[in-house]
């Protein structure tokens, strides 16, 4: 196991990355970047290597982010708009910051898992096989999650009971 600060400059950026995405707040993400690398120092002696570094980092950020928002008990307002985007190129919008807060408002609307294979995939960088080892999940189910949730970002009427 590479020492803990190899780990922390290794991974630093990944997990700020996904916690940007799911809190679309900047200041936010850095307390939740240090807080998961805190309870990841802590907890090293217990990893046991079933899954990639970067996915263990990221499960800790997310239930750092989960909680959060059950001390804040915040809730994030609906977004009626909808975001025009051409069929694979959603990722693209990310570079204008109207229309990237657009798409962090509908992806707050998501439900589960869609919000977070979205986020692992775009802003966690994650690979379709990552992330369905992550859900304990197959590869194909993570692409195919992936897919229905930019659908669903993009304002498509997706059923998303359909998985």
């Amino acid at each position: 196991m590479k020492r803990f600060e190899e780990i922390y400059q290794e991974y630093f950026h990944d997990v700020y990355k996904y916690l940007r995405g799911l809190t679309a707040n900047e200041h936010l993400s850095e307390e939740l970047t240090s807080d998961t690398f805190f309870k990841a120092m802590k907890a090293i002696d217990s990893f046991r290597g079933d899954c990639d570094v970067r996915v263990w980092l990221c499960q800790i950020a997310k239930n750092s982010y989960l909680s959060y928002l059950k001390k804040q008990k915040k809730e994030v307002p609906l977004e009626e708009e909808t975001v025009g985007a051409a069929q694979d190129d959603i990722e693209s919008l990310l570079v204008d910051k109207e229309l990237a807060f657009k798409i962090h408002q509908k992806l707050h609307d998501l439900k589960e898992p869609y919000k977070e294979v979205f986020s692992l995939r775009v802003f966690g960088e994650l690979s379709f096989k990552q992330i369905g080892n992550l859900f304990g999940k197959s590869e194909h189910w993570a692409c195919v999650t992936y897919h229905r949730a930019k659908e669903m970002i993009r304002g498509g009427n997706f059923d998303e009971n359909f998985v």
